[in-house]
């Protein structure tokens, strides 16, 4: 049974990582890695920070979805992470949120809404994200 982003944040604030089960997560909420174990933990504390301003920036419904993260590797470039916005009642995949692409180096937001065809979503940072409306 999956567990709600206001769960996971609720924990988080209590310094505890819940994936997206509703368990205290070994492996911080990852759902893949390629980065060292040892890194997962404050990898993981960043991204969770940065659902924090996702969910205050974009008026998301916390009860209605769970995240999950993705340390990638890209063929060139280096290393990067996202966090993942999930339907809760159908597990789908709503957003894929890239602060820093290890392809573009650029914020990229990608969405259902286009079928992840592309970024619905790029700029220099997040705060330039934020500024768009999608």
């Amino acid at each position: 049974m999956r567990t709600t982003l206001t769960e996971q944040l609720k924990a988080f604030k209590n310094g505890i990582i819940l994936d997206s089960d509703g368990q205290p997560s070994e492996c911080y909420n990852f759902y893949d890695w390629f980065c060292k174990d040892k890194s997962l933990k404050n990898k993981s504390e960043k991204l969770f920070k940065m659902v924090q301003r996702w969910v205050k920036n974009r008026n998301t419904d916390t009860d209605k979805v769970y995240v999950f993260f993705k340390n990638n590797c890209p063929i060139n470039g280096p290393l990067y992470d996202d966090f993942r916005i999930c339907d809760i009642e159908t597990g789908d995949v709503l957003f894929t949120v890239t602060p820093k692409c290890g392809h573009s180096g650029k914020a990229e937001v990608w969405g259902r809404q286009n079928g992840f065809e592309e970024p619905i979503a790029t700029g220099n940072s997040m705060n330039e994200i934020y500024k768009q409306s999608f």
